[in-house]
């Protein structure tokens, strides 16, 4: 006979964790055999998709004189897009995909503000991976010029999270 209490405390400990399965035999040929699969795990926090901020400022729309005007383009004329302006400076990316964090525990004082002088290796930020807590380091000397992630945000592999200027 099958003890349902122990079946449910193995259910719960395996929900708990990051384990997908589990399978257990008893010399007795009772076979038990628990899992769960990623994507039920995830569904409700994948269920809707977030909203990213914009990673610079729109360029200003171009000023027309009344004499200029939106007549001056022609029929299926196309105004030139104008181009984002360059941004210099060495870029400190996320090494893993998980939750940025801007300083060790909420309340308390950023790990860099823009502005700050960095070392390489300085604890710039926490980003949280499956639970566990990875400081980052800067790779780089320099000023922070800036800052592309908000507290508490998403961040994926390779992704932008600061600009330092070595010049700075």
């Amino acid at each position: 006979m099958i003890d349902l209490r122990y079946v449910k405390k193995l259910i719960e400990m395996i929900d708990e964790s990051t384990v997908d399965s589990v399978e257990i035999t008893s010399d007795k040929g009772m076979k038990i055999r628990i899992s769960k699969s990623p994507q039920q795990r995830g569904a409700v926090q994948m269920a809707a998709p977030m909203a990213m901020p914009a990673m610079a400022p729109a360029a200003p729309a171009p000023r027309l004189s009344p004499a200029q005007g939106i007549a001056a383009l022609g029929d299926g004329d196309v105004a030139p897009a104008a181009e984002p302006p360059k941004s210099t400076g060495l870029e400190v990316k996320s090494p893993m995909v998980g939750t940025y964090y801007k300083s060790p525990e909420p309340g308390a004082k950023a790990y860099v503000a823009v502005g700050d002088r960095v070392a390489k290796g300085q604890i710039v930020c926490i980003i949280e991976a499956m639970k566990i807590m990875n400081e980052i380091e800067s790779e780089y000397s320099g000023v922070v010029r800036e800052i592309l992630v908000q507290d508490s945000q998403p961040v994926e592999y390779g992704q932008v999270l600061f600009k330092i200027d070595p010049n700075g």
